[in-house]
């Protein structure tokens, strides 16, 4: 047996979103690729459990599962929430029933878009600011309710730099 490193087995591009620097950074063999500053998330700030309607935006380990690039946002790049973490607390606490929590794990294993209209609430994703939202406003609130919003240049840029499969980190 052989191992490889180098170039033949690059690591694919990856995102983390710092709620409390307001910035995603794409990262990519081990440096930082491309920075965006000055995110907007949920207008009630993060959490590691979110709920429906509640305005915060989830912590935790994600993946691109969807991309809408005809969004009212300009692009949307949904992640995998609510995932299998999500799925054990709301089960544990009763708050889904079983097999709501077999279809969340159904579509982690199969790398899908898990159900979005449990009381874990769905439609979390990375998106732009579109054509209503106010350049001030996102500069100076966070505004969404749950996801991450870049404005519309930063989103046609990272566009370019993920897809489908890609880990995004938010803490």
């Amino acid at each position: 047996f052989v191992f490889l490193a180098g170039p033949l087995y690059a690591e694919d591009p990856w995102i983390l979103v710092d709620s409390k620097s307001k910035t995603l950074q794409v990262f990519k063999d081990g440096g930082v690729l491309m920075r965006y500053e000055n995110v907007s998330t949920g207008r009630n700030g993060v959490a590691d459990i979110r709920f429906e309607g509640d305005n915060s935006t989830p912590t935790g380990q994600y993946r691109v599962t969807w991309i809408n690039r005809n969004s009212e946002f300009q692009i949307f790049f949904g992640l995998n929430y609510p995932n299998k973490e999500h799925a054990e607390f709301a089960l544990r606490k009763r708050l889904i029933n079983v097999d709501t929590y077999y279809k969340i794990l159904k579509a982690e294993f199969r790398h899908s878009v898990p159900p979005q209209n449990t009381v874990l609430g769905g439609q979390i994703g990375i998106h732009g600011l579109g054509d209503k939202t106010n350049l001030s406003v996102h500069q100076n609130f966070n505004w969404t309710r749950g996801c991450i919003a870049l404005t519309n240049e930063q989103i046609h840029s990272l566009d370019r730099l993920i897809k489908i499969g890609t880990k995004v980190y938010i803490h």
